[in-house]
């Protein structure tokens, strides 16, 4: 495990296998940390899935209270900041390209990371991608209100309430539409390859994943559900390999 800064951003990271990059973001939302990679958190291990043909990075997000990331929290640019530390962090293991693979926020996270570097991001595989149900779409605030900003107050004293619920009302009531980072016109001309799996819990809208495959015209999506029974996952993950090894340069 490593740490780099940038300014006043500092991110815990950890680095296993070899090959082409693949960026690993972990689920969990704004409580996002390598632990929802390594540890019992998703459907399946992604570095001892992937590991053994790509050099994996998994990080903690910048302020996870669970996690050893820090940095201001940039009121007015809550996801950029975020997709501001993935290209450094690409930047300093010097990465020109890579692929990522993200859970729940990963989703959203992965749209605006295509969105800031096209040129960068050589494909994108969506587990379970966060979403903004229309009869719900205060369902991330008040989750966060209640359970990220108390939990970061109380790890980094420097932080107000006040600060913490102008942070969130930008990230998740500002556009509380779709998939948050892009619009569903960007998604309809964006060529870079995704792989979408879809989840339908409340927060992983089934119907915006199936509406964001659907409208990206190079996009692919799994069975549904592949998660149950257990014996569907190895299938996803195979899927998930193949598509991958599809797009790698």
């Amino acid at each position: 495990m490593s740490f780099f800064e940038k300014g006043a951003v500092r991110i815990h990271y950890e680095e296993a296998g070899a090959g082409f990059p693949l960026l690993l973001i972990a689920g969990g939302g704004l409580n996002s940390n390598i632990t929802g990679i390594t540890g019992d958190y998703p459907p399946f291990h992604a570095i001892k899935e992937f590991g053994n043909e790509y050099r994996c990075v998994a990080y903690d997000l910048r302020n996870a209270p669970p996690g050893q990331s820090t940095g201001p929290l940039e009121i007015d640019r809550p996801w950029d900041s975020h997709t501001d530390d993935q290209l450094a962090l690409m930047d300093h293991l010097g990465f020109a390209k890579f692929m990522v693979l993200g859970f729940c926020i990963g989703g959203p996270l992965i749209w605006n990371l295509i969105k800031r570097a096209p040129d960068r991001v050589v494909a994108g595989v969506l587990a379970m991608p966060s979403g903004s149900r229309p009869e719900m779409r205060d369902l991330f605030y008040q989750n966060n209100i209640k359970g990220w900003a108390p939990q970061l107050i109380k790890k980094r004293p420097g932080i107000t309430m006040e600060q913490a619920e102008k942070f969130l009302t930008k990230m998740y009531r500002t556009d509380p539409d779709f998939v948050f980072t892009v619009t569903r016109d960007f998604v309809r001309q964006c060529q870079t390859p995704v792989l979408i799996l879809p989840d339908d819990i409340p927060a992983h809208p089934y119907a915006v994943a199936m509406e964001s495959a659907m409208l990206a015209p190079n996009a692919e999506v799994s069975m549904f559900p592949w998660k149950e029974p257990k014996e569907r996952v190895p299938l996803a993950v195979r899927q998930i390999r193949s598509f991958l090894r599809a797009h790698r340069p």
